[in-house]
């Protein structure tokens, strides 16, 4: 009899495997609801749906290995993030997806809202709020939307050798910016970012990248306390942000 092994857990959704199925349970449908639309829709190879009635989605386990964790040094090679950053760049050249994604003003405000509540909270100094949301400005500027992915983390890319294998998790998928899909691929992984590039294959402004690593661990770090995830280890959103002091 198979075990089941629960990969996620809190209380807006959970993520068990079963063997090769993983059951995606999420108490709100308009994320799954965009999941498989979006890998439908997306250029890249993403899990098999075998079958949906709300409010599970089950899907076949890809194969291969996640690229890596956060917090972690990842022990893919530097082809496999080359891979990647390949993976991203088809993803950005296909057509939009028809939902648009969150607007400059609101991730402004959100990011007004989320460094104050960890400054009076007490959750952060605010010397290390205050630099790393002024790098975090470099990002907040007009981009030409691509369709992005939303939550590109590396344990979200699944690879086999030097080949990308799938991606999975795309109920953040959106109309968005493309310095972001690349900001969170390599969140923590730094000395990775020349690798992705590489197979990204086109200029980019790091500095908007680095912005993004900041903005977006500012704006995570209140949801992971709140959710029982640890942003203080080793390697996670907070050391992010005081590698930018």
């Amino acid at each position: 009899m198979e075990e089941v092994e629960v990969v996620v857990a809190h209380n807006e959704r959970a993520t068990l495997r079963v063997g090769d199925v993983f059951l995606k349970i999420d108490a709100d449908q308009t994320n799954t609801d965009v999941e498989v639309e979006a890998m439908a829709m997306a250029p890249i190879p993403t899990p098999e749906v075998l079958w949906r009635k709300p409010p599970v989605l089950a899907l076949a386990a890809l194969p291969g290995t996640a690229l890596g964790r956060l917090g972690e040094p990842s022990t893919a090679s530097s082809a496999a993030w080359a891979a990647a950053g390949a993976a991203a760049r088809t993803l950005h050249n296909a057509p939009l997806p028809p939902w648009p994604g969150r607007s400059l003003d609101e991730i402004a405000s959100r990011l007004d809202g989320e460094c104050a509540w960890l400054v009076t909270n007490g959750v952060l100094p605010a010397d290390l709020v205050t630099r790393n949301r002024r790098v975090a400005e470099a990002a907040l500027r007009p981009w030409t939307p691509v369709f992005t992915h939303g939550d590109l983390q590396i344990t979200h890319v699944f690879v086999d050798g030097d080949e990308v294998t799938g991606v999975i998790d795309w109920s953040e998928a959106s109309q968005g910016d493309a310095m972001f899909d690349l900001a969170i691929l390599t969140l923590g992984h730094e000395e990775r970012l020349g690798d992705v590039l590489a197979g990204y294959g086109m200029d980019v402004d790091v500095d908007v990248i680095r912005a993004w690593w900041s903005l977006r661990s500012l704006l995570a770090i209140r949801w992971l306390v709140e959710h029982g995830f640890d942003a203080f280890s080793p390697g996670c959103e907070v050391d992010v942000l005081r590698s930018r002091m």
